[in-house]
Formats: structure tokens, sequence, C-alpha cells
């Protein structure tokens, strides 16, 4: 543990109420500091917490992980805790956690929390899995928090789409959906850097890039970096997570394809 035990810490809580200084205030009062991850995921966006997490963690210290996107607050859902080779993740059981778990190293024990007597149904952030980052940030066992449950039941998140199909043609084509856009306006897709070159969209290639949005299909360069076009040009890239993702220089690729999260992108080699 770290001389000052910290934990990280990912909302939807925002920055405009006192929803996050209230669980940072639980958790300085038991000793331990937070490593704030980011508190402007959209309300309720399970699947975007989910994705920044996973991105997140394997390039944090720390040991213990809280992360509350939470619209099923005050329901039969369960508080959980997740430990694996890289550290423990405290959470609500609605797949939020599950792939930065993955990205730790896969679960190798779940404990439900149970939650005190007379805690508000509303605020399980401040006053349950707070508290309980706390105590593991500050040795406590996880099993002293609850009881031992069964991995295979952990709620997790629907499948992303990205695939190759026809794989072994020459005119084969990539499926990807979209998983993320960040404050830049950059589109990350679900799939790898691996899966664009199976299908021959590497650097120095372009590419034919077909959208729900646009009637006929896009060109556009592969490239390494944003600089690898000129200004206000896109460019389909490898991200900094090995993603597959558009960019314009200077500019912002989801408001140039007219692309939110969930949309579905198809890709080929042009």
């Amino acid at each position: 543990m770290d001389a000052v035990p910290h934990v990280s810490f990912l909302t939807d809580y925002g920055l405009a109420d006192g929803f996050v200084a209230a669980c940072h205030g639980v958790l300085l009062r038991r000793g331990v500091r937070a490593l704030d991850i980011s508190h402007l995921i959209d309300p309720g966006d399970v699947r975007r917490g989910a994705a920044v997490l996973a991105q997140t963690v394997r390039y944090l210290p720390v040991p213990v992980h809280l992360a509350v996107v939470d619209p099923g607050v005050g329901t039969s859902r369960r508080g959980i805790v997740l430990v694996t080779p890289g550290g423990m993740l405290v959470g609500p059981d609605n797949g939020l956690l599950a792939p930065a778990a993955a990205v730790l190293g896969g679960v190798r024990a779940a404990v439900a929390l149970v939650a005190r007597p007379g805690v508000p149904a509303t605020f399980h952030g401040r006053d349950v899995f707070a508290p309980a980052a706390a105590e593991l940030a500050t040795g406590t066992a996880p099993e002293a928090l609850g009881a031992r449950v069964d991995p295979a039941g952990l709620v997790q998140l629907p499948p992303v789409l990205a695939r190759v199909r026809a794989a072994e043609d020459p005119a084969a084509e990539l499926e990807a959906e979209v998983v993320l856009v960040d404050r830049f306006g950059n589109v990350q897709l679900a799939a790898t850097g691996d899966l664009l070159a199976d299908v021959g969209l590497v650097p120095g290639r372009r590419a034919e890039v077909q959208t729900s949005t646009a009637g006929a299909p896009l060109r556009m360069p592969v490239g390494v970096t944003f600089g690898s076009v000129g200004p206000g040009e896109l460019v389909l890239y490898v991200d900094s997570a090995g993603m597959a993702a558009f960019a314009v220089r200077d500019g912002a690729a989801a408001s140039r394809l007219g692309l939110a999260p969930g949309d579905v992108v198809t890709l080929r080699a042009s």
C-alpha cells in the first residue's frame, strides 16, 4: 500500500453539485485520498464509464478503484467488490466494472457488499461504495465487507460490434461500432489496430468508410497521428488505447462524420 492510501475515482456526478466533494470527504475522513479519473461521464452512461475506466486503470498505481455510474441505485442491483491480480474494483454490479477487471487480469473473487441499515437509497457512492473503497485501501479484506458470490453471475454489458467480413477476400471489410467520442471530437471504434491491419488498413493506404449518416462512402488516408494529414482533413489511425479511430486535424471528427456512440461504420481499403 502507499504511505498515504489512495483510491482512483470515476463517476457521472459532474462538477456542478457537491456529490464528488461528499465522496472525497468520506474518503479523507478515513485517511484515504482520491485520484480522480473523470466525473464527466454522461449521466447514466454505463458503457462510456466502463470504457473510460478500462482504458485508464492499467496506468494507475493505486490498488483500489472506485467507480459509480449507477442508474439502478436503490434497486435490487448489487454493490460489488471485484478482486483481480492488478487490484480491486468497487461499484455497482451493472457491467461498469467488468471490462476494467479484465484489463487487470480477470476476476479472481467477487464480494457482494452489505449496506448498513438506514443507508439512504439514492447516494450509494457516498454511503456504500466510498466507505467500502476506503476500508479496502486501508487493509480490510474484501470478505469482511460482504459475502462471496460466483463471478460467473456478474452483470456484463452487451458486446460491442467489431468483425471482419470476407476475411479471405481482397475486398474484405470491417464493421465496427463507435465506442467513445472524446472532448476533442475524436471517434474511437470497437475495432483494434490489428483488425484494421487484417483488412489492409495500414499507414500509407486509403480507407473507404461508409456511415449511416452519409449517402456516399467517404475516403480518407490511414495515418499514424493527427499530423499525418493537413489542417481540416480526416484521418483513420490507431489511437493511444490501440483502437481504430477517426480524427480531423484541428477539428472534430464526430461532428464532421455525424457519429455518436452506438453507430456502426463499415471500412475497407480503397
